[in-house]
């Protein structure tokens, strides 16, 4: 699918009465992965604010939170961006991933800074990007498990750098950056396999 092609079934799903009432989703939260070839990151990127720009056009609220800018405001907030940056250059990265999970953790920090943007904001359909920019401290499939209870009156897209793929055998995996096998995250939708 072109990018052009991308940004019209996108477009049509999310702005249809279907997508935005939640409608035949079967008890599920309203989540939507839309996945995308890493190497597409930028072309992406350029989607999204395009797609932003022509659903607020016509009619339709998009709250967008890019997960690393958010990261950074929670750090700044608790008065620890300038420890980190300083502590950057000390520690292995390992020291430094398992800092950064703990004062960012999705349950206790991330997905309340999430809550408290979502009633702020007057929005039709949430949009999560920067999945890539927050790996490894922050896994996409744990926003998810802590947005459940959450961000479940409106539909929430998450854009994101893999795949995601459904199986049988081996169930519904996150693979970011098509590599890295994901946990098992399993109720969300490829917007992909919606119709508008």
């Amino acid at each position: 699918m072109s990018i052009q092609e991308t940004f019209q079934h996108l477009f049509n799903v999310i702005s249809g009465t279907r997508f935005l009432n939640k409608q035949g989703l079967g008890n599920e939260v309203p989540f939507f992965i839309c996945p995308y070839e890493p190497e597409k990151s930028v072309e992406m990127e350029r989607l999204q604010r395009q797609l932003v720009n022509r659903l607020e056009q016509s009619g339709v609220r998009v709250l967008e939170i890019n997960l690393y800018d958010l990261s950074i405001e929670i750090l700044k907030g608790r008065e620890i961006w300038e420890q980190i940056l300083e502590l950057e250059r000390s520690v292995t990265k390992d020291e430094l991933k398992e800092l950064l999970q703990g004062v960012l953790d999705p349950e206790a920090h991330l997905a309340p800074a999430i809550a408290n943007k979502l009633t702020t904001h007057e929005f039709d359909v949430l949009f999560l990007c920067g999945v890539g920019e927050v790996f490894p401290y922050i896994r996409s499939h744990n926003v998810l498990n802590n947005l459940q209870s959450t961000a479940k009156e409106k539909p929430t897209v998450m854009f994101f750098p893999g795949a995601y793929t459904h199986s049988l055998e081996s169930g519904a995996s996150l693979d970011l950056f098509g590599k890295l096998h994901d946990d098992k995250y399993y109720r969300a939708f490829n917007i992909f396999h919606c119709e508008a």
